[in-house]
């Protein structure tokens, strides 16, 4: 019997380790491909809304995706099983700021909103991030500071009413404005002027800012102490307070935002994030 050549046993090997690597690196694909989803837009709607509801009611298309962060929160001991329920409620919000804070994040990237480090982190090897939120950099406008994401929105909302808008407020401004109650200290959030300003106007400007991804309203001297002027949050923004977190949650429910918690007094908009928006 012919013995095979030291090259065609090293040919052999070779093809083997190939056949095999690729073989492995197509498992791997499966398995990546296997795991379950988590719409980070979904998510992040109702961190916002639930922790505001007065009832146990569920956030539409969150369910599924709450579930699968609450189950792994539950892994790492930060949530008790009895809140694993798909309801994402502040003891859910508190659990995953703790989770947040056991990855050394700080300040806004602890917020207890699912930001993008912090999500696909948990997610490794349980689910993948799908529709993923990205607030960006931090860029100056009008004298003001906010992040890329609001700028985009800004200029949007001046496209959509054919004039430009003059900031009072930008975003991360802690304790700039002790009557902002908190709410520009992260991001996402700007005050507008309207000075020389109709009635029409003002509620033209509220309307095209919520027609693309604000909770929006307009602030007058008798609700608070400050001057008239538009108060605008980035719904969905992911560096936003908590303060500014429950204002967006308080708009979806149809309230003012304000600490009262009156009805909503600003035009009627379907209510969308940006990402919505530009999808539509």
């Amino acid at each position: 019997m012919k013995l095979p050549s030291c090259a065609t046993l090293v040919a052999a090997a070779l093809l083997a380790s190939l056949t095999g690597a690729s073989g492995m690196s197509a498992a791997r694909a499966a398995d990546a491909g296997a795991l379950p989803s988590v719409n980070m837009e979904a998510l992040v709607k109702a961190a916002q809304i639930d922790p505001r509801r007065s009832d146990d009611t569920l956030t539409p298309g969150a369910k599924a995706g709450v579930l699968l962060v609450e189950r792994a929160l539950r892994d790492r001991r930060l949530l008790d099983a009895k809140w694993v329920d798909g309801y994402f409620g502040t003891t859910t919000v508190t659990a995953y700021a703790k989770y947040q804070k056991s990855l050394g994040l700080t300040g806004l990237a602890a917020n207890g909103l699912p930001g993008r480090t912090s999500l696909t982190r948990l997610g490794a090897g349980r689910f993948k991030v799908t529709h993923i939120i990205d607030p960006g950099t931090r860029v100056s406008v009008g004298g003001g500071v906010v992040d890329t994401r609001t700028r985009s929105m800004l200029a949007e909302a001046k496209r959509l009413l054919g004039h430009d808008l003059v900031l009072d407020q930008g975003s991360y401004n802690p304790g700039g404005d002790p009557t902002s109650a908190g709410t520009h200290d992260g991001g996402g959030v700007v005050d507008i002027s309207v000075k020389k300003m109709s009635s029409a106007t003002r509620t033209a400007v509220v309307r095209a800012l919520r027609r693309v991804g604000f909770a929006a309203w307009v602030r007058s001297p008798g609700q608070g102490d400050w001057p008239w002027h538009i108060h605008a949050v980035a719904i969905s923004d992911t560096d936003l307070s908590r303060q500014a977190q429950n204002q967006v949650g308080d708009y979806y429910l149809g309230l003012n935002g304000l600490s009262g918690r009156g009805p909503d007094d600003g035009p009627k908009v379907t209510v969308r994030t940006w990402e919505e928006y530009r999808r539509r």
